[in-house]
C-alpha cells in the first residue's frame, strides 16, 4: 500500500478530537467515537478502523513527534501490525530504552526528577556512597559542581539505628562505576518503571531473562555487575539502591543470572569473580544461625530496621496502629507520628514491623500469606531459590572449574555444593512437604507447624528442579488447578486470601492478582518436568491477558494483573504501576515486558497464530 504523508500535528490533534471522547489522551474500547478515521493526501487516503489500528496510528504520530518530526508518511503495516509482533517490537525497540538508568552524570539528571529523591528540607538529591568506593567519593563529589547534589560517605559499620536516622533525609546509594580511557561511566540497569525509578532486587533477574532474550547482554550484564558492588559494598543484594532499604535484602536470584549472563559471553574470568562473591552472599547473608538459617537447617527472610518502614504511603498502617492509639486515649495520627519518632514505646509494634519489613524483604508486599509472621517462616520459595544456589556453585565449579574452585584457603568442589543442596532438600522433604495434600506448605518455626496456604510460591521447586518426578507430578495434579485462573496463575486462591472487607483490605501479592515472576518461575518449572501442554495452557493465558489489554487499552502494559477477570484494572493496595501515561507508554513495565518476551519465545507455533488472533483461552483450554 502506497505510504501516505501527513501533518503530524494537525493529523494528532483531529485524531483525537474525534476518538478521545474521554479526554484522557489515549485512544481505547471505552472511548466512543466513531472509530473510524480517513488520513487524506496527494498521495491517496487510508481509513483507519477499529480502536487497536486507531491507538496503533496515536502512538506512530507521537514517536515520529518525540523524535523531532513534523510529518510522517503512514505506513499501514505498522497500523495493523499483528498484536503479538507489536507489543514484542515496541518492548525490544523503546520499552527497554525507555527503563535504563545508570549513576553516572546522566542518569543522575533523570533521577533528579523523582520526587522521592527529595525532602522538604532538602531540596537536592543526596547520593549515599559506600566508605570504601574512593572512586565513588571522588566522582560524586566532583559532580556536585554541575548537579544538585549531596554527597554523603557512609560509615564502615552500618546499623539500623544509623538507617533509621537517615530517613529525614532519605536518598540514593550509588552503584558501580568503571574507569576506562579516563571516562568513568555508571554500568546500566533497568528500573521496573514508573514510580519505581531505582534498580530492584529481584526485578533485575526476571528483566535480564528479556533482555537476554532481546539481545541486550549489556544490560543484563550491568545489573549483575551492580548485583556484585552491592554485595561488596553493602553486603547484600539490596532491596532497591535507596537508603531505607541498607538492612534489607531480595529474593536471591544471583546464581541465575550469572550463570544466565556467562552463556552469552563466555567470560570466564567474569564468571570466577563473580561466583566468588555469590558464594559470599550465600553465606554471609543467608547461612548465619539466628539470622536467615534458623535452627532446623531451612531459610527465613529477616530484615532488620527500626520502626515503620519509611516509604509506605501515609495512612497505610492506620489499621494496625488504631487499635493502639484507641487502647492509649489518643488521636491516631498523634501516636502514629509519636511512635516513628521514637518517642513512645510500643513492643507488639516493633514486632509487627519486624514482620511487615521482613514481608518487603520477600518481594511479596503486600499478602496475607505473611502478615505478622513472616520472619517465622521457612518460606518454600525462599528454600528453593538457595537450592538453585547451591546446584548452580555444584555445576558451574564442576562445568567450568576443573571441579575445584578456591576462595582464599577453602576449595570448593561441586560435591560439596551437590550435598548441600541433597541436604537442603531432605529438610524440606521432612518440614515443608505435605504427603497427605501433595504439595508445599510454608513451616511456621514457631508453631512448628505447617502454615496451610494455597500459593503460587508452593510450585517455586519445580523452577528449582528440587522435585522428584512424583513430587512434581502431584504438585501439577493438587496444587495447579487451585490458582489457575482465566489469565493465568493466581498468586493464591480465594479461600486461602480470605473475605475482604472495610477493616481487611486487599492485598496486592493474593488472589485475584497474578504477577510475572510467579508466571516466569511456573513455565520453566513445567518444562523441567515435561508437562508441556500444562506449560503451554498457562503461557497462552497469560499473553493472552497482556495483547487484549494492550489492544483494548492503547498498548497498556502494566506491573500487576487480575488475572481471574483477565484485566489490567486492579483495585489494591498501591494501584497498578504503568497504566498513567498519555498517548504511548513509553516503557511497559519491566518483568512484564520480560514475561512477554519470554512466553513468547516458548508458546508453539500454533498457538502464536491463534494468540494474533486474539482467540480467547476457554475456546482452545476447554476444561
Amino acid at each position: 500500500m502506497t505510504l501516505i504523508r501527513v501533518d503530524i500535528e494537525k493529523t494528532l490533534q483531529l485524531l483525537l478530537a474525534q476518538e478521545d471522547t474521554d479526554g484522557d489522551k489515549k485512544i481505547t474500547v471505552e472511548d466512543q467515537g466513531p472509530k473510524k478515521f480517513v488520513i487524506s493526501s496527494e498521495s491517496g487516503s487510508y481509513t483507519v478502523q477499529g480502536t487497536y489500528p486507531l491507538s496503533n496510528l496515536l502512538q506512530e504520530l507521537v514517536i515520529a513527534k518525540n523524535e523531532g518530526k513534523t510529518e510522517l508518511e503512514i505506513d499501514p503495516s505498522k497500523i495493523e501490525e499483528l498484536p503479538v509482533q507489536r507489543i514484542s517490537r515496541m518492548i525490544h525497540n523503546y520499552y527497554w530504552k525507555g527503563l535504563t538508568r545508570s549513576m553516572d552524570a546522566h542518569g543522575i539528571e533523570a533521577l533528579l526528577a523523582d520526587t522521592k529523591n527529595k525532602t522538604i528540607e532538602n531540596e537536592v538529591l543526596t547520593v549515599y556512597v559506600p566508605f570504601g568506593d574512593t572512586l565513588a567519593v571522588k566522582y560524586y563529589t566532583e559532580l556536585q559542581r554541575q548537579l544538585p547534589l549531596q554527597v554523603v560517605r557512609l560509615p564502615q559499620n552500618i546499623t539500623p539505628a544509623y538507617v533509621k536516622s537517615l530517613n529525614a533525609n532519605s536518598g540514593i546509594l550509588s552503584l558501580k562505576l568503571s574507569e576506562k580511557n579516563g571516562a568513568i561511566r555508571g554500568e546500566p540497569f533497568v528500573v521496573p518503571g514508573g514510580r519505581f525509578n531505582e534498580m530492584y532486587g529481584w526485578d533485575s533477574y526476571f528483566e535480564a531473562v528479556g533482555l537476554l532474550l532481546d539481545g541486550r547482554v549489556d544490560l543484563a550484564l550491568g545489573m549483575a555487575n551492580n548485583f556484585q558492588y552491592q554485595i561488596q559494598h553493602y553486603g547484600k543484594i539490596l532491596n532497591a539502591n535507596r537508603s531505607y532499604y541498607l538492612t534489607r535484602t531480595q529474593p536471591p536470584f544471583y546464581s541465575s543470572m550469572i550463570s544466565e549472563v556467562f552463556e552469552h559471553t563466555q567470560d570466564k574470568k567474569w564468571l570466577k569473580s563473580h561466583l566468588e562473591t555469590a558464594i559470599l552472599e550465600y553465606e554471609t547473608v543467608w547461612m548465619v544461625m539466628g539470622k536467615r538459617l534458623t535452627s532446623n537447617g531451612l531459610n527465613r527472610y529477616l530484615a532488620e530496621g527500626i520502626g515503620m518502614p519509611p516509604e509506605a504511603e501515609e495512612g497505610h498502617f492506620h489499621h494496625e496502629i488504631e487499635m493502639h492509639a484507641k487502647k492509649a486515649g489518643m488521636p491516631l495520627e498523634d501516636y502514629e507520628m509519636r511512635y516513628a519518632q521514637g518517642t513512645l514505646e510500643n513492643l507488639a509494634l516493633d514486632d509487627y514491623f519486624v514482620h511487615d519489613r521482613t514481608v518487603r524483604e520477600s518481594g511479596h508486599d503486600t499478602s496475607y500469606r505473611l502478615e505478622g509472621i513472616c520472619a517465622d517462616l521457612n518460606l518454600v520459595e525462599l528454600n528453593a531459590m538457595l537450592y538453585k544456589y547451591e546446584t548452580d556453585f555444584a555445576s558451574l565449579i564442576e562445568t567450568h572449574f576443573d571441579d575445584s574452585f578456591k576462595i582464599d584457603t577453602q576449595i570448593y568442589t561441586s560435591q560439596y555444593w551437590t550435598d548441600k543442596a541433597m541436604e537442603r532438600k531432605a529438610r524440606m522433604d521432612q518440614y515443608l512437604w505435605n504427603k497427605a495434600q501433595g504439595m508445599y506448605f510454608d513451616y511456621n518455626i514457631e508453631k512448628e507447624m505447617p502454615h496451610v496456604f494455597y500459593s503460587a510460591t508452593g510450585l517455586m521447586p519445580l523452577w528449582a528442579q528440587m522435585c522428584s518426578q512424583e513430587q512434581a507430578k502431584q504438585l501439577v495434579e493438587n496444587l495447579l488447578p487451585k490458582l489457575k485462573e482465566a489469565g493465568g496463575v493466581a498468586s493464591c486462591d480465594r479461600d486461602s486470601r480470605g473475605e475482604i472487607s472495610a477493616g481487611r483490605p486487599q492485598k496486592q501479592w493474593d488472589y485475584p492478582n497474578g504477577w510475572a515472576p510467579h508466571q516466569m518461575m511456573i513455565w520453566r518449572g513445567l518444562q523441567n518436568y515435561g508437562f508441556h501442554e500444562e506449560q503451554q495452557e498457562l503461557i497462552y493465558r497469560w499473553l493472552y491477558m497482556i495483547t487484549r489489554n494492550a489492544v483494548d487499552y492503547n498498548g497498556t502494559i502494566p506491573e500487576k494483573y487480575d488475572v481471574v477477570s483477565a484485566t489490567h484494572k486492579v483495585f489494591a493496595e498501591y494501584g497498578n504501576v504503568g497504566t498513567e501515561f498519555e498517548y504511548i507508554t513509553t516503557e511497559g513495565f519491566g518483568w512484564m515486558n520480560a514475561s512477554f518476551q519470554y512466553g513468547v519465545s516458548l508458546l508453539d507455533e500454533a498457538y502464536l497464530h491463534k494468540l494474533n488472533d486474539l482467540v480467547p483461552p476457554k475456546e482452545l483450554f476447554p476444561h
